[in-house]
């Protein structure tokens, strides 16, 4: 392969990153893990210190007591959800969704171990449709107030 055929975007396969797949089979292992050691919540993909800038960039703009409704998208372990919810955000105003169902067991399970049962998490694709709506909300009035 020369040169120009390795810059040319059309020559690389995708990432298997990029797929359901990988990411249903992460979470069955992740699920099962929790299962095993509930100390074992899961990975972070993007660290903490990531999550914990977007709780900060949140409550500086967004902050907990407008009472916004929220939406994690791909919530994964639901790592991100929870810290709002310690951060004073009320839970039955949070959703997370994910595309992978396993995904949305872990969250919902880890919500539950660390006492947040009521906290949401749903699958959906968020690309490919609407996620669903929290109670209280007026879809043709209102919407999500934090991404």
């Amino acid at each position: 392969m020369s040169m120009a055929d390795e810059d040319d975007p059309q020559t690389f396969e995708p990432s298997k990153l990029g797929t359901k797949q990988h990411w249903d089979d992460v979470y069955k292992r992740e699920l099962a893990n929790f299962e095993d050691d509930s100390e074992d919540e899961g990975e972070v993909w993007f660290g903490l210190d990531s999550v914990e800038k977007m709780v900060e960039w949140a409550t500086e703009n967004v902050p907990p007591s407008n009472k916004p409704y929220t939406l994690d998208i791909g919530s994964g372990n639901g790592t991100l959800s929870l810290a709002l919810v310690e951060a004073g955000y009320p839970v039955e105003r949070i959703l997370g969704v994910d595309y992978s169902e396993d995904s949305v067991r872990l969250a919902r399970s880890v919500a539950k171990h660390r006492s947040a049962p009521g906290l949401r998490f749903e699958a959906s694709d968020f690309l490919a449709e609407d996620p669903p709506q929290l109670e209280g909300m007026n879809g043709s009035e209102g919407g999500w107030d934090l991404l």
